[in-house]
């Protein structure tokens, strides 16, 4: 055998043992993917007589709750998993309905108060609850060593409100902020040119300016105001406390206060420790033997199946809108797969787009919208329900549909759009890089002048034109899918983010309401009377989880990259809009 039929001998037994070791790989990956399936596969829990649903009021509040397992808590030690706690809005809303409806169930604890969660979401959770007693006389009682304001907001509702002797409750009025990074990119060397639609769409301004323009403090106070009357009414209504008092306490910072002051003011009831909660509720539930049943435990419990024939879905958007390379957020491509799978699924008659969305890119906007169209084309109406937020491109994709419900304290509208350019012209030659090139064309460097010299005249026309169509098609789609006219959307436009409860009076949405209410009017609009729900996308399990935990999601880094591609690529994508928080 000479040295050629030798190489190609050994070529041949790599390319075979390569081979070998792919099948032997993928082959093991499939048997132990459903091994760990069925291994953390969430087990069915069973309740007890004496069940109290402890719904605990921390982490980070989320539209869509992953499918609970008993392993994932074992790895809260190991290094590189995720530890932040995230519960789902839906979850809440399930489990608070099963504790309504299930004699085993004797109450509602709710536990902590340091979730992070917007206004609407609150409001979501504090109506549910209020329902709950009025259906089911059941108790509810609170118990926390801290409140957000949003968290107390929720925890008022309790028929009583036991509070921690060395505890702070948040309660100092409502507040709209923002840095501004204008000087700081002075000094850096880097100018950046915004081309924009809209005196309100405000985004962009911590780029150009160093205060708030008196556009955005118009809507900012308009905002937090309504924000702030919807809360202090709600506690007022349950603590009875007067609207004026309330207002008096805010001027105190009741952050700092103490809790004797706590306790005279009305603000709680009780104070007491931890350990002593116990006695409480051994007394409440009626038994020594309580179990405490948290919400992941809660969710475990089995419902009852599937068994009407017809089907609501329920379509989950969160997130900003991002081009289809990123990694989070929203993207056409897969929300327009999730579409596909309900158009082919002849149970489902109706279709309710749950939005929780800033905005983002207009032109996946545009799609997610079109795709709605597509969905109605097929006879299914489409009743869209706004949770926190649901501004600019997240009010693109609502729109067109056939019916649409927001929480008084959504933030919502924000019709405009704008584009930020980065000119790094002077930062260039601080640092003495030079770029020099030829084109065929007179713009064919157009992207790359833009950005390391800035745009002329000429350039800044053509990229304000592009913005400017994209501003005109955005008010046509609005105006089409709320049957008004252009100009009647364009005089509301103008970037401006309304509250729910304006943007009601202004014809944005239709009625004041919650996802339930959503549900409902769709299956009113398909006529049905007998549904199931059906949610998509489907929440993740145990594996997704894992892989989540160990590398399989995108770091903070890998997504802002992802971002700034998106950004860089399509200039004209951003509408957005900076939500406003009370903590």
């Amino acid at each position: 055998m000479n040295e050629q039929q030798q190489s190609q001998r050994r070529r041949g037994g790599c390319l075979r043992g390569c081979l070998i070791a792919l099948i032997i790989y993928f082959g093991l990956s499939f048997i132990l993917g459903l091994f760990l399936g069925d291994m953390f596969e969430s087990p069915t829990v069973s309740l007890s007589d004496y069940s109290v649903y402890r719904l605990d009021l921390s982490g980070t509040l989320v539209e869509q709750g992953a499918k609970s397992n008993p392993f994932m808590d074992m790895l809260s030690d190991v290094p590189g998993y995720d530890r932040t706690q995230s519960t789902g809005l839906d979850q809440i809303m399930d489990n608070i309905r099963l504790a309504e409806k299930d004699d085993k169930i004797k109450g509602i604890f709710l536990y902590d108060g340091s979730m992070s969660m917007s206004p609407a979401s609150a409001k979501a959770i504090r109506d549910r609850l209020l329902l709950f007693k009025q259906r089911s006389g059941k108790w509810i009682i609170a118990y926390s060593n801290r409140y957000t304001t949003s968290n107390y907001y929720v925890a008022t509702v309790a028929d009583k409100m036991y509070f921690n002797p060395t505890g702070n409750i948040a309660w100092h009025g409502a507040l709209a902020q923002k840095m501004y990074y204008t000087r700081l990119l002075e000094k850096l060397g880097v100018e950046m040119q915004i081309l924009k639609v809209g005196t309100f769409k405000s985004a962009v301004e911590p780029y150009f300016r160093t205060s708030m323009s008196d556009a955005d403090k118009e809507q900012s106070k308009r905002l937090i105001e309504g924000i702030w009357a919807e809360v202090r009414s709600g506690v007022s209504t349950s603590r009875g406390i007067s609207q004026a008092d309330l207002d008096s306490y805010a001027e105190e910072y009741m952050d700092v206060q103490s809790a004797d002051k706590y306790i005279a003011y009305h603000l709680v009831d009780t104070l007491v420790y931890r350990e002593d909660m116990d006695e409480i509720l051994r007394i409440m539930s009626g038994s020594k033997d309580y179990k405490l049943m948290n919400n992941a435990k809660l969710s475990q419990v089995k419902r009852p199946e599937a068994k009407q024939p017809n089907r609501v879905a329920v379509l989950y958007a969160e997130g900003t809108i991002m081009g289809d390379e990123a990694m989070e957020g929203i993207t056409a491509k897969n929300v327009l797969k999730q579409m596909k799978k309900i158009r082919k699924d002849d149970q489902v008659k109706a279709v309710v787009l749950r939005v929780n969305s800033p905005g983002g890119s207009a032109d996946a906007s545009e799609e997610i919208w079109h795709g709605v169209k597509t969905l109605q084309a097929k006879g299914l109406p489409v009743v869209v329900s706004m949770s926190d937020l649901a501004a600019s491109g997240g009010y693109y994709i609502s729109c067109g549909a056939d019916y649409i419900f927001a929480e008084p304290t959504t933030l919502t509208g924000s019709i405009g759009i704008f584009g930020t350019i980065p000119n790094v012209n002077k930062l260039r030659e601080k640092i003495g890089v030079d770029v020099d090139g030829i084109t065929t064309h007179k713009h064919s460097a157009m992207e790359v002048n833009m950005l390391m010299k800035g745009m002329n005249s000429e350039e800044q026309a053509l990229m304000q034109a592009m913005i400017e169509r994209g501003y005109d098609l955005f008010t046509r789609r609005c105006a089409d899918g709320r049957h008004m006219s252009q100009d009647a959307i364009k005089q509301i436009a103008e970037g401006r983010v309304w509250l729910g409860s304006d943007a009601k009076e202004l014809g944005l949405v239709d009625e004041l309401g919650n996802i339930q209410d959503a549900i409902n009017k769709a299956a009113e609009l398909a006529g049905i009377e007998s549904f199931d729900i059906n949610y998509y996308p489907e929440a993740e399990d145990t594996l997704d989880q894992l892989l989540k935990a160990w590398g399989g999601a995108p770091t903070d880094e890998e997504a802002m990259i992802a971002r700034m591609k998106s950004l860089v690529k399509e200039p004209r994508v951003l509408m957005l809009m900076q939500p406003i928080e009370i903590q």
